[in-house]
């Protein structure tokens, strides 16, 4: 991984700036990425959080060895399948990858679809406060009760936040219930962004026909070729389990409970699927409230020449 990253050293050179590209999953950021990153004489800096962990490579569509030999990649492959996620470290970690990128007078694109993970590195929040009582009470009623029970009371005091959630992630549940008890509101203990660098923000969005379609796509080849299966498999001897921060991601949930007998492995699919398209709606609702970014057509043919024009390249 980069050097250590040091919050009281973080002076940002007048000449130093990001650039994020941002949008859905399956809109088309990798591509686009990488077409800027060669332009820019660039390198991506990923902000997918379950791209940071290693040997999940299919389902979060992970660039291949071919564009990590063409274009310098950053923040893949960091943490085991058995380590909780931590916004925190990731943060520190992709700011000493992206001080790296500018000591070599290069470009960092952060590129992803997970809006706090893009917040985290690419502005300075403060964490909502925390209390580990009102955090275990919470917990007590996930044990017992379901996700799907937690999640119908954070949507009784917080529709915005259980509408940003999903339905089966007890963790996210759990925290954003705690901190409407805290502070009375989800969005309102989010601090308005404040940049951490200069970041020139690109969106790509598509039509939901589009939208949909690719992601239908993608998941059919998953299954198509059992590479999915295989990959979940390997995952599962390196101690990938269902209740893991890794094992409540998108495709990798629906695979274990296919292997474990709860569902058809067409039932799996379609439900891949669906989770997938909700993922997306719920990213690109989520973006499209930062009114900093700029927003292209992820299918138009001129899409690479309109983004450099607006970034200046």
């Amino acid at each position: 991984m980069s050097r250590s990253y040091d919050r009281e050293d973080d002076h940002i050179a007048a000449s130093e700036y990001l650039v994020a590209i941002v949008g859905p999953t399956a809109a088309g950021k990798s591509a686009l990425a990488l077409d800027v990153a060669r332009s820019l004489d660039g390198a991506i800096v990923n902000a997918d959080a379950m791209a940071l962990y290693r040997g999940m490579d299919i389902a979060t569509d992970k660039p291949g060895m071919v564009a990590r030999q063409q274009v310098e990649h950053h923040m893949l492959d960091v943490w085991p399948v058995t380590t909780t996620a931590s916004v925190v470290q990731y943060r520190d970690a992709a700011r000493a990858a992206i001080r790296q990128v500018w000591s070599r007078e290069r470009v960092p694109l952060v590129v992803g679809g997970s809006p706090l993970y893009l917040k985290a590195v690419c502005d300075e929040l403060d964490v909502p406060p925390t209390d580990p009582q009102t955090r275990a009470r919470y917990q007590r009623l996930l044990d017992e009760s379901g996700a799907a029970a937690a999640h119908r009371l954070l949507a009784d005091r917080d529709p915005q936040a259980a509408a940003l959630i999903e339905p089966s992630n007890g963790r996210r549940i759990v925290r954003a219930l705690e901190v409407v008890e805290l502070t009375g509101s989800f969005a309102a203990a989010l601090p308005t962004p404040t940049a951490w660098a200069p970041t020139r923000w690109i969106g790509i969005r598509r039509t939901r026909e589009d939208l949909d379609d690719r992601i239908t796509r993608r998941v059919e080849q998953w299954w198509s070729q059992d590479a999915l299966r295989d990959e979940v498999e390997t995952l599962l001897a390196a101690g990938l389990t269902p209740d893991s921060t890794a094992g409540k991601a998108v495709g990798y949930q629906q695979m274990m409970a296919a292997l474990r007998g709860e569902l058809t492995m067409a039932q799996a699919r379609d439900a891949t699927i669906t989770a997938t398209c909700k993922l997306a709606r719920r990213q690109e609702r989520t973006l499209r409230s930062d009114d900093r970014i700029v927003w292209f057509e992820g299918a138009d043919p001129d899409l690479l020449v309109q983004v450099l024009e607006h970034l200046g390249g």
